[in-house]
């Protein structure tokens, strides 16, 4: 039986259990674990795999890269403008008064200050704090360096531990099932359906801009490249990666599961192994959704006049800093009140919009994870079917 309908069984038996016997909480401790063991071997493995292939990398991957970052970019950008396209069409308030609590960027500047810090912290600290983008910058210069000093020996061994921990993951992979039934079973018993009821039409607003994006927008910017039909691509990304991503809500955790679909893809493995770790930090498209829509959101409730102009500049910069929070559980709405501050709304109000943000994050995290996630996949396949077109 195929992994990915073991996984859909895995769903409905654990929304049943949620919804028959939500006592049973035991259940739940299923999906922690399977988070909590794709979190332990993500960071192992993009460490690993991009310093191997670096190593053994050999020339042309240059314009796939180019490619790719125009990819994620642009298509962060654009879900930013659907989303102020919609709030605009769509208004929607909120029901202020809640509290949060949590500390948010005062600037721009803050969130790009923690970005270069981040990238040059302790190696090891990287690792065990899954630090992704000092993962990365650390791996990179390592795999560079052992390109150039390293025996072939030595580089062999490299690739083959790669492989190792690659086969281990695969194994974790497999017990996704169990794992999606344990989340499911906590999502559902926890929150029930609540959520619709009071917070409806902002939910609704933000999953239909994320849809937009994911069916429209991204395979719009994939056909300009490829000239083929993106849905048979698009499709496979949303049924391995995202299915799997939404109930995970960690992109931290889909960083081997879209690892095994790009190899199953039959992509380049010295490509992948980078473009899909920088996917999981860059690639924010539903982020972008979420901090338009929630601060414009905020604006449209307390009486802020916001031209169309100037919502989509501060969703473009919204969107640019979301990178640098991309590895904090529920970093998008902790932009919010940055974002909330461009048209001089304090930051009182604002983190009550964070606080709902965390309500509905059963949706709208599970969503903004899928998106993103998937379209790590997608955008890096389009990438390598565009630079063998043009070979």
């Amino acid at each position: 039986m195929s992994l990915v309908l073991r996984i859909l069984i895995g769903l409905v038996v654990g929304a049943a259990l949620g919804l028959l016997v939500p006592e049973w909480t035991a259940v739940g401790v299923l999906g922690t674990v399977f988070v909590g063991a794709l979190k332990a071997i993500a960071p192992v493995l993009v460490a690993v795999l991009v310093a191997a292939s670096i190593a053994k990398a050999g020339g042309g991957l240059g314009p796939r890269f180019r490619t790719v970052i125009m990819l994620y970019l642009s298509s962060t950008v654009l879900a930013a403008v659907v989303a102020v396209v919609c709030s605009f069409l769509f208004p929607v308030t909120l029901r202020l008064g809640v509290e949060a609590e949590g500390a948010a960027p005062g600037a721009l500047t803050d969130v790009f200050t923690n970005l270069l810090a981040n990238m040059v912290a302790n190696p090891v600290a990287s690792l065990t704090q899954a630090n992704y983008i000092g993962i990365l910058f650390w791996a990179i210069l390592i795999g560079v360096a052992l390109k150039l000093k390293a025996s072939e020996t030595t580089i062999n061994v490299v690739h083959d531990f790669s492989e190792v921990i690659t086969l281990t993951v695969k194994w974790v992979i497999q017990f996704a099932p169990f794992g999606i039934l344990g989340l499911v079973f906590s999502s559902v018993s926890e929150s029930g359906l609540e959520i619709f009821t009071v917070y409806g039409r902002l939910v609704l607003l933000l999953v239909s801009c994320m849809a937009v994006n994911t069916l429209v927008v991204n395979p719009l910017i994939a056909f300009l490249l490829t000239r083929r039909n993106p849905y048979p691509l698009l499709f496979a990304c949303l049924r391995e990666s995202g299915l799997q991503a939404f109930f995970t809500r960690s992109s931290a955790a889909n960083i081997p599961i879209n690892m095994t679909l790009c190899k199953k893809l039959g992509l380049d493995e010295d490509f992948y192994s980078v473009s899909i770790p920088l996917g999981a930090t860059v690639n924010m498209n539903g982020a972008a959704v979420t901090i338009t829509v929630m601060t414009l959101a905020v604006a449209h409730t307390v009486g802020v006049e916001v031209s169309f102009v100037s919502a989509i500049v501060l969703s473009i910069i919204a969107t640019l800093g979301a990178c640098g929070t991309s590895g904090v559980a529920g970093g998008s709405l902790l932009l919010i009140p940055m974002a909330c501050s461009f048209f001089g709304i304090g930051n009182d109000v604002a983190m009550q919009a964070v606080a709902i943000g965390f309500i509905i994050g059963v949706v709208q995290d599970s969503v903004e994870t899928a998106v993103n996630s998937s379209s790590d996949v997608f955008f890096t396949a389009t990438a390598e079917l565009y630079d063998r077109k043009n070979q």
